[in-house]
């Protein structure tokens, strides 16, 4: 756990059978307005809560939470941290919002065979992980959270509502499942998921200026090299068509 740069905090995963996705902190200690992107896997909130005030904040002062996407690894603890955080908000992309109000699993688990296994493994019930969406976010959308300027990417493709969060001052990406470090991306065989789509958003991607990935797994990388991205979505073009 660590500030990856002025305004930014990043509490690492801890993987199970299942991945356990990162959470990323936007805010700092003086600031009234903080912001998570990302929840994690069941059973996951009582350690991000407590990373959250290990790196010196407060958990009082969280307004929201994004969502890069809804699968279980990323959502699976959201009731957690709503029921211990009170009156926060959620985003999600409106691709992924609207099935996740109602109910539809899809969205969270991708396949049957995985549903079954998750909800025998934590007990989860069919409904279990409906929630109330507060702000439907759209491509292009740019918000400011602690005093600073995020740009919401639609980028399809790992899932349908998949989004990334870009900081253009400090070349900052928040890629969610998309690309990560390595030279890896997002499976493209699951529900709303779309090979075609995610070689479109790793394109996309590439044209940013990006100097911090921070993806939803894996490393984190600091020093982006120049073309990294565009690198990526090369070496995976033959199987995204």
């Amino acid at each position: 756990m660590k500030a990856v740069c002025e305004g930014v905090y990043f509490i690492p995963g801890r993987d199970e059978m299942i991945p356990d996705a990162h959470m990323y902190v936007i805010g700092g200690p003086d600031a009234e307005d903080l912001t998570l992107v990302d929840a994690g896997l069941v059973g996951k909130g009582a350690y991000k809560l407590d990373a959250i005030r290990r790196l010196g904040l407060d958990p009082a002062k969280v307004k929201r939470i994004i969502l890069t996407h809804t699968h279980l690894d990323h959502i699976g603890c959201l009731r957690e941290l709503l029921d211990a955080l009170g009156e926060v908000e959620l985003w999600i992309h409106r691709a992924e919002a609207e099935p996740l109000e109602q109910g539809d699993p899809r969205t969270v688990y991708g396949m049957d065979m995985f549903r079954n296994m998750c909800e025998m493994q934590y007990g989860l019930t069919p409904k279990a992980l409906t929630f109330k969406v507060d702000r439907k976010l759209e491509d292009g959308e740019v918000v400011e959270l602690a005093g600073m300027d995020w740009e919401i990417l639609h980028i399809p493709g790992h899932s349908a509502g998949s989004i990334g969060l870009y900081n253009r001052s400090g070349r900052i990406l928040i890629s969610g499942d998309v690309v990560y470090a390595d030279y890896a991306i997002g499976r493209f065989d699951l529900h709303g998921a779309s090979g075609p789509q995610l070689r479109e958003s790793l394109l996309r991607l590439a044209e940013l200026e990006v100097d911090v990935l921070l993806p939803g797994h894996n490393q984190i990388m600091k020093r982006v090299p120049p073309g990294y991205i565009a690198d990526t979505a090369r070496q995976w073009a033959p199987y995204l068509s």
